[in-house]
């Protein structure tokens, strides 16, 4: 099984030209040999555990002294299975049958040698000489991996999290946009499977600022099934443990996780107000303050982090079910969108964390929450049941119940899972579901209500993340991934529909003239194309000009 859970994108410019392996030095081998030594006590913690347990189970509890007489019988069985060995006397198993050691290769009677040969060997004066080495003297191997890990400016980022086989890692793409190229640059491997993905343009962790001369930021918050959220930085490859852990082990050095494994042994199960205690569903970093990051849990609360001292400066509790989506005001920063399993939507400010929120209801469980980056007012909340409702924050109503939305539009057939309003266009809306599909709709109020544009299924299984990239020059790429564990970058201005619905919202030399359109992809096996063992007959099947709103009269 394969899949992609989140996607993220990297603006361009934030990634180093090139990024560096982490070096393994004395400290490193200290924690890592302490993070054993803990493993090692809790393995032995767990057994004396069982042995209790066991005993308790057949009433006749075992005493530390028992354990170690259990302990002990173990070791003699071990040492009769060794006596029962014996008699193949495999210590002598490569002796000549006639008892005679090995013969050497130079005839001589004893062990083996190694180098009986070495009269024969070649000898060259240089290695150019040498037909065998191919490697010039003046080529350095470290320069040649340098080039191969450069990033350009004009490259953007690609972060999907992804599981496969029960491996769950965050792949690191390179996008060419130039070059019609899409490639893994590096991954991250992750503890449990990710559910969230969040770039952050600030450093963090010990000594993160000081890494780069120009003072920029490239990290990612990774929220997983785990309750704790990792920082990672994405311009050194290789690292065993990530830059700072927001969670139970806040108040440990951000690179020790042994502090951070003592600290999980006494984690209550209790919600509070320092961290999660159940997996973490959304993360939303302050574009405007930078030092915070907004999380949802499945534990019902959102937290509001302080990345400067990696600690939780503030929990709140809006919902009475599971938090799945944040998304911070664009303009007013200090104003956080949030939907839950609960069926509502609040729009709390975090100045105020005891006023009452103005809150929406909506018919089923919510999916995702964004605000209109054009029209400050409006809020978008996509739900289970495949719909997508506008909202106008300044019309909250009395209760949940009483909400009336602009307009409501069945987008999908199943759930919505996914949305992105384009950073470049007004009323440009992607929204990918569980039935597989990918539409693009014109949501403009001059286009006289919701229209779908486009729908295509791009065989990548059921959608669980769509994403518009967010510089001005790329802004009509759209990154998809999903239960089929691919990613496509999808360039939407190369579609003619889009192009006629858009044409007079952008300029026109950043739309697309070309007959085909440009569908971005790593090259993929083809085990791993069916890896989900269903039938999809109608990939690439593209529909245009289908109307798939309703109006709340309907």
């Amino acid at each position: 099984m394969s899949m992609i859970t989140a996607t993220s994108w990297v603006p361009r410019g934030f990634a180093a030209p090139f990024p560096t392996r982490y070096v393994f030095d004395e400290e490193e081998y200290e924690r890592i040999s302490k993070l054993a030594k803990l493993e090692l006590n809790d393995a032995k913690e767990d057994l004396e555990q069982a042995r209790q347990d066991e005993g308790r189970s057949n009433g006749t509890p075992v005493s530390g002294a028992n354990a170690d007489a259990g302990a002990e019988d173990e070791d003699e069985q071990v040492a009769a299975d060794d006596d029962d060995l014996k008699e193949y006397d495999l210590e002598h198993y490569d002796d000549d049958p006639d008892g005679n050691p090995e013969i050497a290769e130079d005839g001589e009677a004893g062990t083996m040698s190694m180098f009986g040969n070495v009269k024969s060997l070649a000898y060259h004066a240089s290695n150019v000489e040498d037909p065998y080495i191919t490697l010039a003297d003046n080529e350095d191997p470290d320069e040649e991996e340098r080039e191969e890990l450069q990033i350009m400016s004009s490259d953007n980022l690609v972060l999907a999290a992804r599981v496969e086989d029960e491996v769950a890692h965050l792949e690191v793409y390179v996008y060419e946009d130039e070059a019609d190229n899409l490639y893994v640059h590096h991954d991250i491997m992750l503890p449990a499977i990710p559910l969230a993905v969040e770039w952050l343009d600030m450093p963090v962790g010990k000594d993160a600022a000081s890494k780069r001369a120009d003072g920029k930021g490239n990290f990612v918050a990774i929220g997983t099934m785990d309750p704790d959220i990792e920082i990672w930085d994405l311009d050194t490859i290789d690292c065993m443990y990530p830059n700072a852990v927001l969670g139970q082990a806040s108040d440990a050095a951000p690179s020790d996780p042994t502090t951070a494994k003592k600290k999980k042994k006494r984690k209550s199960k209790k919600i509070n107000d320092h961290y999660h205690i159940d997996a973490v569903l959304s993360l939303a970093a302050n574009r405007a303050h930078t030092h915070l990051l907004a999380s949802a849990s499945a534990d019902t609360t959102i937290k509001l982090w302080d990345l400067n001292s990696c600690s939780c400066a503030k929990s709140y509790t809006h919902h009475t079910d599971k938090v799945c989506s944040l998304a911070w005001h664009p303009t007013e920063s200090t104003v956080l969108l949030s939907g839950s399993y609960d069926r509502t939507v609040a729009a709390a400010d975090m100045r105020a964390p005891d006023a009452k929120a103005p809150r929406w209801g909506v018919e089923s469980d919510v999916e995702q929450v964004r605000w209109d980056p054009f029209d400050q007012h409006i809020i978008y909340v996509s739900t289970e049941s495949g719909c997508l409702h506008a909202f106008d924050a300044r019309n909250a109503p009395a209760s949940p119940g009483q909400s009336k939305p602009i307009w409501t539009l069945q987008a999908h057939e199943k759930a919505l899972s996914s949305f992105s309003l384009n950073p470049a266009v007004p009323g440009f809306i992607a929204t990918g579901s569980m039935d597989k599909s990918v539409k693009l709709w014109n949501v403009s109020p001059s286009s006289g209500g919701p229209s779908m544009v486009v729908s295509r299924d791009l065989g990548l299984g059921k959608i669980f993340s769509v994403n518009f990239a967010p510089d001005d020059e790329v802004a009509f790429r759209l990154a998809v991934g999903g239960s089929k564990g691919a990613i496509q970058v999808w360039d939407t201005s190369t579609n003619k529909a889009i192009r006629e619905a858009f044409a007079g919202r952008i300029a026109p030399e950043k739309l697309s003239v070309e007959k085909e359109e440009r569908i971005v992809a790593v090259e993929q096996d083809e085990s791993e194309s069916s890896s989900d063992g269903e039938e999809d007959g109608n990939e690439g099947d593209v529909k245009e000009g289908a109307d798939g709103w309703e109006s709340m009269e309907e």
